[in-house]
């Protein structure tokens, strides 16, 4: 086995659409060893047969029951997981298809979707935008539920996709503007505190210190090319494996989507030992 192991997260906005905007080209290219994909917004039998992955990638999937065409997460990987698990066990967001895990050795590797504090249906009105927030942070409370149990039965967990929350004041380009947006809310960022607590660790921020470093940008007014951005997909990695990372990066100039992959390296060594 190679000396490093190449995770990465990317919200995709449609898998479909990212196969015809490159994904396969850019999976050929990479060669991740574990590709965890957000709101693929499919069902596996409505992809077409240039819809896949190269030879020598796995694939699971954990597409939304409630509709289709809507949230979404999935998995590819090169290597071969011994146990692959949809959902955080309850049905209010297990149905919404916002979690699936991989485990190799004692290590599992999870996509992650988390609600959006609101919703297309906002138009409605401000109640539905409050109950959309406090689904959110249940779901957030359930997640640290669910890494604790985890950890607490031995495994070391790494988290990897769209929170959609920026963590602090670094992670978007205009904080001041957005303290009463979703995304950057006070509760959310404390939901979000409560993972780092519960033993995991932002990897990003132990390579790279400063702002101006984004995973998600708006499709107006030419946000990504001025990089007014938000960095909320992240690969938040058990404090116990830290040791093992040797490196976590963004890429911002892989287009094909509204978010651009984040990249784990790791050490190989750290998902084979028991």
């Amino acid at each position: 086995m190679k000396r490093e192991i190449t995770i990465v997260t990317w919200n995709v906005n449609g898998l479909r659409a990212a196969y015809r905007n490159g994904l396969r080209a850019y999976i050929e290219q990479q060669r991740p060893d574990i590709l965890c994909l957000q709101e693929i917004r499919v069902h596996p039998e409505q992809l077409d047969r240039t819809m896949h992955p190269p030879v020598g990638y796995s694939e699971y999937y954990a597409p939304a029951r409630i509709r289709k065409g809507y949230s979404g997460v999935a998995l590819l990987t090169r290597l071969r997981p011994d146990a692959v698990v949809e959902g955080i066990g309850e049905e209010r967001f297990d149905r919404e298809g916002r979690v699936l895990r991989a485990d190799f050795g004692s290590v599992s590797v999870v996509s992650l979707y988390a609600p959006k504090g609101y919703s297309a249906d906002d138009a409605r009105g401000e109640p539905r935008k409050v109950e959309r927030l406090h689904f959110k942070l249940a779901f957030y409370r359930a997640l640290v539920s669910y890494v604790k149990k985890l950890r607490s039965a031995g495994r070391k967990v790494i988290l990897s996709g769209d929170f959609n929350t920026a963590h602090t004041e670094l992670d978007l380009a205009r904080p001041k503007e957005n303290q009463q947006t979703s995304g950057f809310l006070p509760e959310e960022r404390q939901a979000f505190d409560e993972l780092l607590r519960a033993g995991l660790v932002d990897i990003f921020r132990r390579f790279v210190s400063e702002g101006g470093h984004y995973t998600w940008w708006s499709q107006r007014q030419n946000a990504r090319a001025r990089n007014i951005g938000w960095r909320i997909d992240y690969h938040l990695v058990d404090e116990t494996l830290v040791p093992y990372v040797l490196n976590a990066y963004i890429q911002p100039n892989i287009y094909g989507s509204d978010h651009c992959p984040v990249v784990l390296e790791i050490r190989s060594d750290a998902l084979t030992k028991g």
